[in-house]
């Protein structure tokens, strides 16, 4: 008797390139860092089962180098099943030779232009990092490269591509695997799943002060007057009273640590005014430091526009 045929069952290839734009490559560094799954169980297993994304471009960890490793970012013109985009880092716009992929020909192939290019036949399109999200640190005054977050960048060309942001300084991996995990599962987030700056609810939902373990210290007046004393850090300038993050029941390197719990104030670092306007990090929050916050409907704060004094 013939033996029983077998029948493998087709796996799904969703192909993500990974662009670098302007950034100190942190946000990489903390997904080459994520526990379970590590980043080999992310680039080489299935994270869901009969789905596959296929990595093929990321200069931190391939081995090639120059115009065959950059042949890799050639958008087809018509996908059969689209191609996920992640951009991490701010993207320069003042001048070409401010930020360049690589080169082509002797010539720069500016990370404005990649991120466009790729942007417009993607399925989706992820910044990782507070840099690509709201432009971070490298947008921050005086801002001479002209660094813009890649919702700004694809407004301006009028790319309809969905955009999902993953903020942080850098971001935790689960927030990064998680999505990533929900667009094979569900497909594209519904509009009632992100919040008004486009993150996940599921992540970015709920205050840091909601969940923060020294909330009855600030409910009971108890603040601390320098670092390393016990009590509520709201004096020493902690931003979590206006931070939406789960942080607090996540925690970073491998749930050991985070910001308040290590005796630092949070920094507000997953947030779109983040490095300008929660600036400088160690003054208690006051109003009139942040006129950019307001009190939402759902009755959480949020940044709703930079003040003029500060607008890139």
């Amino acid at each position: 008797m013939p033996p029983r045929a077998t029948r493998k069952a087709k796996t799904k290839e969703y192909p993500a390139i990974w662009l670098q734009c302007a950034g100190c490559s942190g946000c990489s560094v903390a997904l080459l860092n994520a526990v379970s799954p590590t980043a080999k169980n992310v680039i080489v297993d299935q994270v869901v089962p009969g789905s596959h994304v296929s990595l093929k471009f990321h200069p931190t960890v391939m081995a090639g180098s120059g115009e065959m490793a950059l042949s890799m970012t050639e958008a087809p013109a018509a996908p059969p099943s689209g191609y996920l985009l992640i951009v991490e880092g701010a993207v320069p716009t003042a001048h070409k030779r401010f930020g360049a992929v690589g080169e082509k020909e002797g010539q720069p192939l500016d990370m404005a232009g990649k991120v466009r290019e790729l942007a417009r036949n993607a399925m989706a399109v992820i910044a990782i990092g507070t840099c690509s999200s709201f432009g971070g640190i490298p947008a921050a005054e005086p801002n001479p490269t002209g660094c813009k977050p890649v919702t700004e960048i694809l407004k301006e060309a009028g790319i309809t591509t969905p955009v999902i942001n993953i903020p942080g300084c850098p971001p935790h991996p689960d927030w990064f695997v998680g999505t990533v995990a929900s667009l094979l599962l569900f497909g594209l987030p519904q509009a009632q799943e992100l919040d008004v700056v486009r993150r996940p609810k599921r992540f970015f939902g709920r205050l840091i002060h909601e969940n923060c373990p020294r909330r009855a210290d600030f409910e009971a007046g108890k603040f601390a007057r320098k670092v390393g004393e016990p009590g509520c850090l709201y004096e020493l300038g902690c931003r979590g009273p206006i931070t939406s993050a789960d942080c607090p029941e996540r925690m970073f390197n491998a749930a050991v640590n985070w910001c308040i719990k290590a005796g630092s104030p949070c920094m507000g670092c997953v947030e779109p005014e983040f490095p300008d306007v929660v600036s400088p990090l160690y003054r208690k929050t006051e109003e009139k430091d942040l006129p950019c916050i307001r009190l939402t409907a759902e009755g959480t704060l949020r940044a709703v526009k930079r003040p003029a004094a500060v607008e890139s």
